[in-house]
């Protein structure tokens, strides 16, 4: 696992130890990131359920403002501050919360990644509180990723268009959020 381009281009990352903590594969980071690679520079992300943070790494490494990185396990928050420190970013916070929970707090973003564990319904769950709480800024966007077979998360009509892009065994959902005028 490593940072693909930017400012850290080629630093290692730390892996889990076991499989309790699922990596996003370097060819479906690659595809992701070629998908919003526009909208990265100084832009504001959060890294839901962030495992070990090479999403939200990726980001700051290509340009992004700001980070907040958050998950529930310790072993994951070991990994991530690990992670960031070897790639020397400052512009970022790293909580060990329940992910959900903090999408109450309101706090706004402009690229949110959703990479919850599978197959236990929490990327609709995390939608819909993002929607309710109204944290994703106007032309921000949402990148959901689930196992390819998981139904299409559902959003309301403010919330654009979705796309879907399948990788192998990977599907990943991006959903943009209107301009309002």
């Amino acid at each position: 696992m490593r940072v693909i381009t930017g400012t850290a281009r080629g630093r290692k990352l730390r892996e889990p130890a076991n499989m309790d903590i699922r990596p996003t594969t370097d060819q479906v980071k690659e595809a992701l990131f070629n998908i919003v690679q526009w909208d990265l520079e100084g832009r504001r992300v959060l890294d839901l359920f962030s495992g070990t943070g090479q999403l939200g790494v990726e980001a700051l490494s290509r340009g992004a403002a700001y980070c907040l990185f958050l998950d529930e396990s310790k072993q994951a928050v070991d990994i991530i501050t690990d992670n960031v420190e070897r790639c020397g970013f400052k512009n970022c916070r790293i909580l060990r919360t329940d992910s959900l929970g903090y999408l109450r707090s309101g706090e706004k973003f402009d690229l949110i990644f959703i990479d919850p564990p599978y197959g236990k319904g929490l990327e609709q769950k995390a939608l819909e509180l993002i929607e309710e709480f109204d944290i994703l800024n106007p032309g921000g966007i949402m990148v959901v990723e689930t196992r390819r077979e998981t139904p299409s998360p559902s959003f309301s009509a403010g919330y654009g268009t979705a796309r879907e892009y399948v990788y192998g065994k990977i599907k990943l959902t991006v959903i943009t959020r209107g301009v309002e005028k």
